[in-house]
């Protein structure tokens, strides 16, 4: 097993992931009931997008330094059904740089081949920019 989640009532819940013991809560969004005090599931889903993009490239491209990349992450939600309709990253590289065009085409197709955003449905639009420092 992952994680146990345990609903915790006024739609909340608490994650924990079991091989750490780090938990996490959850917290509708005020839009849908909720207080909006804590990540809803839908913001983690949008979130979980970035961290995946810049972890697989810190594992297939370890020669390309990219500690402090900032990603800023937009979720934006859809009706009938309701649904994450578009995740937007902009993904703003170090001054570590400058990155070749040869890096910056791999962290390009790295970005798209990552675990998450090979998972999300087909039209969960996704828009990821590229921020190379000058």
């Amino acid at each position: 097993m992952t994680s146990k989640v345990v609903y915790i009532g006024d739609l909340r819940t608490t994650a924990t992931h079991l091989r750490s013991g780090s938990s996490i809560e959850t917290d509708a969004p005020a839009d849908n009931h909720g207080k909006a005090e804590r990540f809803s599931p839908t913001d983690l889903v949008a979130t979980a997008l970035a961290s995946c993009i810049v972890t697989t490239i810190g594992i297939i491209a370890p020669s390309i330094n990219i500690t402090g990349a900032v990603c800023d992450v937009e979720k934006i939600m859809v009706s009938d059904p309701r649904r994450i309709g578009e995740i937007v990253i902009n993904i703003s590289f170090p001054q570590s740089g400058p990155y070749t065009d040869q890096e910056k085409s791999r962290l390009v197709h790295i970005a798209s081949t990552c675990p998450v955003h090979q998972s999300l449905r087909p039209d969960c639009k996704r828009t990821i920019n590229f921020i190379w420092p000058e």
